[in-house]
């Protein structure tokens, strides 16, 4: 049964904190699923992801090898083919209390500056605790990731 890590952005954009989830997620062996609601933004965060320093081994949805990619970049109602045991969502992308229970991980990021945001992740906490699903939250507003209770 999995989790869902809520993770929530006040001093950083995602692109400084998905290579730690992604890299921790790697090294536990689970393969990833990166689900966005825009495809641009997909497409934005793919080119992002191979300039960055160090490999992260990636592909956007929808190519000839999904299957094979350890990180996979999706869309809302896109289906990931790499048989991911960790889903990252991102700009408030959908993430439902069966997912989270069939997966080893989910991590829901959000940007807390963002009032629309905020509000989205706030319902989407309601909605995964109202089908038991185990939730954490984590801040940065300390200047470090923290648990909080």
């Amino acid at each position: 049964m999995g989790s869902a890590l809520f993770y929530h952005l006040t001093r950083s954009g995602p692109a400084q904190l998905l290579p730690m989830l992604i890299g921790k997620s790697l090294q536990a062996g689970w393969r990833v699923e990166l689900r966005g609601r825009d495809r641009a933004r997909q497409v934005a965060l793919d080119e992002a992801l191979w300039l960055r320093e160090g490999f992260l081994p990636h592909g956007l949805a929808g190519g000839p090898h999904d299957a094979r990619q350890p990180v996979l970049l999706t869309v809302e109602g896109q289906a990931a083919a790499n048989a991911a045991r960790c889903l990252i969502a991102l700009d408030g992308a959908e993430v439902s209390g069966a997912e989270c229970l069939a997966l080893e991980r989910a991590c829901l990021i959000f940007d807390g500056n963002d009032p629309e945001a905020l509000e989205r992740a706030r319902a989407q906490w309601r909605a995964l605790k109202a089908e038991d699903v185990a939730a954490e939250y984590w801040s940065e507003a300390g200047g470090r990731w923290e648990r909080k209770q």
